[in-house]
């Protein structure tokens, strides 16, 4: 099997749980170090899947590695090469898909509920699942592209997730594991700080039953991953 590339951005958002659950299913996979000036490749047809983390960064920013993403993106989904998102991820996919991606009226940091859309398509992806605790941390959103299927939102943000097909867009992070919250909070701990807005939660605060959040996490992000998968080649 062809192994899925998973495109790291920044050296504190690798792959978390996404990792875990592939390697629990013997499931190759390769890192593309994207913040360690390795190259995005030109084409998806070395990979039975592409998988893009988040970052601190906007798709609009002026990078040399967007342009090629999002060129990547678009080619994979014309290949029927599924394509994974989360955060930054979600947001790459969604310009590549003719989407916008702007600034959020609300900043989203630490833990929020998020609501499954009523739509065929959300029921295919979560099943009765109505809603769940997800992890935030986003100062922009992105529009749903043309013929994708809206899947979550919150209150503070309306477009949390997205299909086509078989590809999957996240605004949430579904990946995080106990370590990555915690340095987060502390590599974040500035961000937080100057932030005084009730949808940006302390440290502290997001460190609050951290095991059991992270768990019910987890439980949600290997339903979605299994879907995912289910679509390699």
């Amino acid at each position: 099997m062809k192994p899925v590339a998973i495109f790291r951005h920044f050296p504190t958002e690798g792959p978390g749980y996404f990792a875990t659950f592939l390697d629990s299913h013997s499931i190759p996979w390769q890192l593309v170090r994207i913040d360690a000036n390795e190259t995005v490749p030109s084409s998806p047809n070395r990979f039975s899947g592409l998988v893009f983390m988040g970052g601190p960064m906007s798709v609009n920013d002026d990078l040399s590695w967007i342009a090629p993403a999002l060129a990547l993106i678009e080619q994979a989904v014309a290949n029927n090469v599924p394509v994974l998102g989360h955060c930054l991820g979600g947001q790459l996919m969604s310009k590549a898909l003719g989407g916008e991606v702007h600034q959020s009226p609300v900043k989203e940091i630490g833990w929020g509920e998020v609501r499954v859309a009523d739509n065929a398509v959300a029921r295919e992806w979560f099943g009765e699942v109505a809603g769940f605790e997800a992890f935030h941390w986003h100062g922009e959103a992105f529009t749903i592209p043309a013929d994708a299927a809206l899947l979550l939102s919150s209150p503070c943000c309306e477009n949390q997730a997205f299909a086509l097909d078989r590809h999957l867009a996240l605004q949430c992070h579904v990946e995080m594991t106990e370590e990555m919250v915690k340095t987060w909070c502390q590599t974040g701990a500035a961000e937080i700080a100057t932030s005084n807005i009730p949808s940006v939660q302390s440290p502290e605060a997001i460190q609050t039953n951290l095991i059991e959040r992270v768990t019910g996490l987890n439980n949600v992000a290997r339903s979605l991953y299994e879907r995912w998968i289910s679509g390699l080649a």
